[in-house]
């Protein structure tokens, strides 16, 4: 089975989530701004997420993880919690 790592960042509006990712594109540290806006519990661990399967998140997440380059920053993704970043640190078969 398919495992992989990632790192997300949650916050409530897609335009904030086009800020921070601005913010990482002109090397802001990704950990950081995960501390400072994630709503997302993870977001004191720097956003990270750990390692898990395939439909262990949901489905939009999922779709990016198990597809989406290692170490690029994607999103803004929406889901029924509000908008990620995401980035996915591993993949493994």
């Amino acid at each position: 089975m398919t495992v992989a790592s990632a790192r997300h960042i949650l916050v409530d509006s897609e335009a904030q989530c086009l800020d921070l990712k601005s913010k990482i594109e002109q090397g802001e540290d990704f950990a950081e701004l995960a501390k400072a806006h994630s709503n997302c519990p993870s977001g004191q661990d720097g956003g990270a997420l750990g390692e898990f399967g395939p439909g262990m998140m949901v489905p939009e997440f999922d779709k990016v993880v198990f597809s989406a380059p290692l170490n690029q920053v994607q999103g803004p993704v929406q889901t029924q919690f509000g908008y990620h970043l995401l980035e996915v640190t591993s993949r493994s078969e």
